[in-house]
């Protein structure tokens, strides 16, 4: 009894905060659009209780999903995204990378103060962080003005409101989401495996991408996942550092809930969404269970 009520408080936690609201999406992209408040005609009804049930399921369709595949704007804005995002991910490992291999090769007398300058960022607003990007990225911003007073340009650089800027603006937000997972893996690794591998005739070079990469393996892969997920869905970001060619299915899931107010379509793409990150981090949990077991 114990145990169980142990793991339910998690997964309470999961129904409430997860599941349920996931549900009440579902049912309005399920709904059909209407000219009310709120703006949708639920075509399930649980005050008729099984027989509301057996209507919903007998009269179901999937003409909202449907419709985001006759649109090009969609797909586009779906494959954008997980671009902008892989891009973004990538460039944050290889910042985020050294970074925390240096502050797990730093005296130990040193790393509680890395550690809180990798945290530092945070105690500021979020919003204000991006709304600085926008000053030190336009045609007279900062960075323009050094490399103009550096010599290194003759004329200011269009970095704002371009995916560039994206990129920079996520990279710069969830940077230490890639490196506080690899940091902790890096850690706890046993010098004396780099050691023996130089014994053995490797170089450091050589020990690195033998030993510290794969051993770091998890840590790596847990970074990509907290950077990778939010970033696939950001609106804040492509709104303020990207112009109007900047297509992210973000800023059209703002757009269809508030502007056109169509709520089963943003339901359904906020679906889909859903599904498009949970399928492979279900499908990578499945594979790492099935290695530990071939381990085992």
């Amino acid at each position: 009894m114990r145990r169980a009520a142990l793991i339910a408080v998690p997964y309470a936690w999961l129904l409430a905060l997860f599941l349920i609201p996931f549900l009440i999406v579902l049912k309005i992209a399920l709904s059909d659009y209407a000219l009310s408040i709120p703006p949708y005609a639920p075509t399930l009804d649980l005050s008729e209780g099984w027989e509301g049930l057996r209507t919903f399921f007998a009269g179901l369709d999937f003409e909202t999903f449907r419709f985001l595949t006759t649109d090009d704007l969609y797909w586009k804005a779906y494959l954008s995204s997980v671009w902008i995002a892989a891009v973004s991910t990538a460039l944050a490992l290889a910042v985020g990378y050294p970074i925390a291999y240096g502050m797990a090769r730093a005296a130990p007398e040193w790393r509680p103060t890395l550690l809180m300058l990798v945290i530092l960022p945070f105690w500021t607003s979020f919003l204000i962080r991006v709304y600085a990007w926008i000053g030190i990225l336009s045609s007279e911003g900062y960075l323009n003005q050094i490399l103009i007073g550096l010599g290194l340009i003759d004329a200011p650089l269009a970095i704002l409101n371009t995916n560039v800027a994206v990129h920079i603006g996520i990279v710069y937000t969830y940077l230490p989401f890639m490196i506080l997972p690899i940091y902790a893996t890096l850690e706890k690794m046993d010098e004396s495996l780099l050691e023996a591998a130089e014994d053995l005739g490797c170089s450091r070079v050589s020990a690195f991408w033998r030993v510290t990469v794969p051993l770091s393996k998890s840590g790596i892969i847990a970074g990509c996942f907290l950077v990778f997920i939010p970033a696939i869905g950001e609106f804040v970001i492509p709104s303020l550092l990207g112009g109007s060619e900047t297509l992210m299915i973000g800023k059209v899931l703002w757009e269809e809930f508030f502007n056109n107010r169509d709520w089963p379509v943003a339901s359904a793409v906020a679906t889909v969404l859903l599904l498009i990150l949970v399928i492979p981090i279900v499908l990578f949990q499945r594979n790492e269970q099935k290695q530990r077991e071939a381990e085992g």
